[in-house]
This record gives C-alpha cells, structure tokens and sequence, in this order.
C-alpha cells in the first residue's frame, strides 16, 4: 500500500509542506530585505566584505530566487502538494459520491443538530409533502422506501470539499507559468532616440541581444518638470512597423509610466530617459504646406535639404541637462538671419520677405524602454484566480446534509426524524438546520390546508 511506503508518507506528510512554506517565507524575507542583483563591490560596501562573502556562500546574493537551494525548496513544495493530494483526494471523492441513502439508524440518531416531529398524514402523504417542501426550498432530494421507513436525504455544497485542492492545483499552476516564463521569456533595456527605431533589445541577465521580429519607433518624447527642476512625468509616442510598414493601431501610441504598450506579448515600458545636445526642429512653409523636420547639434548651422533654409540653436537655458528655452537663429537667402527665443517644445511664426513659416524646436531625448515578454504570465493570473477561488470556497463554504427519516406510528400519523451535518462551520450549519426546520413546518401547514 502506497501509505506504508516511508518516502511516499514523507511527501505526503503535511509536517513537510508546513516545513517548506516556512523556510520559503523566511528565506524570501531575507531576499526582500536584501537588495538583489547588485555588485560584489555595492555588498562590501553596504554590509563589509566578511557579511558580503558569508551572503555569496549562502547564494543569497547576487539573485537568491534563481539559487539551486532556493528553487529546490520550491521543487519540494511541488512534489509534496501532488503527493498529497494524490494521496488524500481519492478519500474526499469517496465521500463527494457517497451513498448517503445507505445510513444505519443508530448513527442517524446519533446526528447533531436534529429535531423531531409527528405528523397526521399517512408515511406516504408525508414523505411526498416533505420532498416537495425541500425542492421548493432549493435542496435536491433523494428518497429511498422500505416497508417500515422512508428515507430522504438532501444535500448541498459537496464539491467545496475540494476546495483546498483547488488551492493545490493553483500553487502548481502559478509555479508552472512562472517557469514558462522564465524559460521563453526574456526582460531587457533599450534607449531609443527620438525619430528613430530598433529591431533588438539587450536583456538585463545574459547581455544577449533579442530580435523582437518587428520594429518599434519613438517619434516623440516630451517630459514636463517641476519648478526645481525635478521631472514630472513623461511620455513617449511609439510606432510599431513590420516589413518597413506601420501597423494598423500602433502609429504614434502613447506610453508613460505605468502605462505601457503591448504587441504580440511583447510589453514596453517607460523606463527612463536621456537628454541630448540635439535639437529636433520642425519647419512648415505656411504658403506652400512644405513641412520640413530636421536634428541639429548645438551651435552648428544645419541646412534642411529641400528648401534650402538654414537653422541654428546658437544660445540655450537649462536646468541640469534639461533645456527649458532656446535662442534660434533663422535664415533664408531673400533676408536677415532672425534671432528669437522659443520655450522648449513651444512654436512661433517667423515672416520672411516671401514666405512665413511656423517653427518648433524641442531638446532631442533617448527614451529609456524596458521590455519584457512572459508567455506565462496568463498562467500565474489563472493561477491566482483559481487560489483565490479555492481560499473562498475552503474558508467560506461547507458540505452541509439534510436527513428525514419518516416512519409509521402505532396510531396511525407519521413520525418524522430530521437531522443534518457539514464538514464545517457547524454553528452557522446549526442556524440553518434551525430555518430549515421551521420553513419545512410551515410548508406542510400550507399543504394540509
């Protein structure tokens, strides 16, 4: 028998799982407390070189969750949760599908809570008005007739003894994404320069460098600060392209923190930001429509090469690395260079001797993505829903089972035996056996009338 087995009982020993989810608990403490992935020289740093060699021993640092003896405790926490189950689900179903027509007399009298009653009605009369009575309230009733006696039984709730396995099969499943994703999933970095786009990205662990199999282009970034010069917030405008052509949705989306893009179980996230010495320029001849967009360096003459024009940022203001304003110089070949100041990402109109023209100049960023894909991601939020459904129905529903036997007495009325068990929550049970008992009653009182 498998239950005389040692290392079968071993795994399936609850003594076991309470031993594993303590020291998974502990040790996840300790890895949140201790900042993960950081140099050798930061943990000298920060705790002295004899604790920092004792964390590397340990295989605390530099990535505790990816250590052998970490992933281990989990692998046991795994096999003990199957054996287990495997090991007391068989008994659990028995009872689901029990027979529970077939109940000895004794152990019915045995029964808390119970009431009893007489009733005028012949036995038949009043099995069938107690039946109907159950029905009408909601409880399925099964009837079994002898010579003597009639037996009904009623019964909700039976699967919630399966609850706590339900709690098993979304642990598994949880860990079961978690590798999936591990495995085909990657996370990485990338810095993206305005106007420009990329096929690759590099993942944080291994450096490796990953084809995404299509292109992401940040067209804008804009970033707003607060009056002593800390960021704000910021935003960058993405397109998504595949074979050089934009794809039907993803021109120019928009993505800030915590609120990113997602393209074919790719995500990208607004990480972080650069600033540049460039300058992004834009200029629309207003009589002609021409729109002309242009980078130039820092007090460099740039020429745009459709119209000829010529542009400068000759003098800037700032804050940190960040411009706030700017001082451009403007020339065409009919007139004067102009000279005036434009706020960062601002525009103004400049008349020409032929020509007005709307110009905008903005600071050049690299808007910093991180990139993730977790193919297993929809497994852990499948898992936590089933956890979240197996703690509900373990903790807040119960197997609860209603018997009335109903038996001939000497004078010629009906004898009628309630009694009821639930595998939990019995003084909630007791109040619901009560109202049951009292609505049966007033059924039958409506029926006999």
């Amino acid at each position: 028998m498998k239950n005389k087995n040692p290392v079968w009982t071993f795994f399936a020993s609850v003594k076991l799982a309470l031993f594993t989810l303590f020291f998974l608990a502990t040790t996840s403490i300790i890895g949140t407390v201790i900042p993960q992935k950081e140099t050798v020289q930061w943990y000298n740093e920060k705790y002295g070189e004899a604790t920092a060699n004792l964390f590397q021993v340990l295989a605390i640092t530099p990535d505790m969750y990816s250590s052998v003896w970490f992933l281990s405790l989990l692998g046991l926490l795994c096999v003990n949760l199957i054996v287990c189950s495997i090991d007391r689900f068989p008994g659990v179903w028995r009872q689901i599908t029990a027979n529970n027509l077939d109940l000895s007399l004794n152990r019915l009298e045995k029964m808390s809570p119970q009431y009893s009653w007489q009733a005028n009605d012949s036995r038949e009369s009043t099995a069938s008005s107690l039946k109907n009575s159950l029905q009408a309230l909601g409880w399925k009733t099964e009837e079994q007739t002898s010579e003597d006696r009639t037996l009904l039984f009623a019964q909700k709730g039976a699967m919630t003894r399966t609850g706590v396995y339900i709690v098993h099969a979304s642990i598994l499943v949880i860990f079961a994404g978690a590798i999936i994703g591990s495995i085909l999933g990657f996370k990485g970095m990338v810095m993206l320069p305005e106007t420009r786009g990329t096929d690759k990205i590099q993942t944080f662990d291994d450096k490796a460098i990953v084809n995404l199999g299509f292109e992401v282009r940040c067209d804008r970034f804009d970033i707003e600060f607060y009056d002593n010069g800390m960021p704000k917030t910021y935003r960058s405008l993405l397109t998504i392209l595949e074979n050089g052509n934009i794809v039907a949705g993803y021109d120019r989306k928009e993505i800030v923190v915590n609120g990113p893009l997602s393209y074919k179980g790719i995500t990208f996230y607004q990480s972080s930001y650069e600033p540049y010495q460039e300058f992004l320029v834009t200029i629309t001849n207003k009589n002609t429509g021409l729109t002309e967009t242009a980078i130039t360096r820092y007090q460099q003459q740039h020429s745009l090469k459709d119209s000829g024009l010529r542009i400068g940022i000759i003098n800037a203001k700032a804050i940190g690395q960040s411009v706030k304003n700017m001082k451009v110089w403007f020339a065409d070949d009919d007139s004067e260079p102009s000279l005036f100041w434009l706020d960062n990402g601002e525009q103004a109109t400049v008349e020409r001797k032929k020509s007005s023209y709307t110009i905008s100049a903005k600071q050049m960023y690299a808007t910093g993505l991180q990139v993730a894909k977790d193919p297993g991601v929809w497994m852990v939020y499948i898992g936590c829903g089933l956890m979240i459904l197996g703690l509900i129905i373990a903790f807040f529903m119960s197997h609860r089972r209603i018997w009335l036997l109903v038996h001939d007495t000497p004078s010629g009325k009906s004898a009628i035996l309630m009694a009821g068990h639930a595998n939990k929550n019995k003084g909630g049970f007791e109040k619901t056996f009560q109202a049951l008992v009292q609505k049966i009653n007033q059924n039958q009182d409506v029926l006999r009338s």
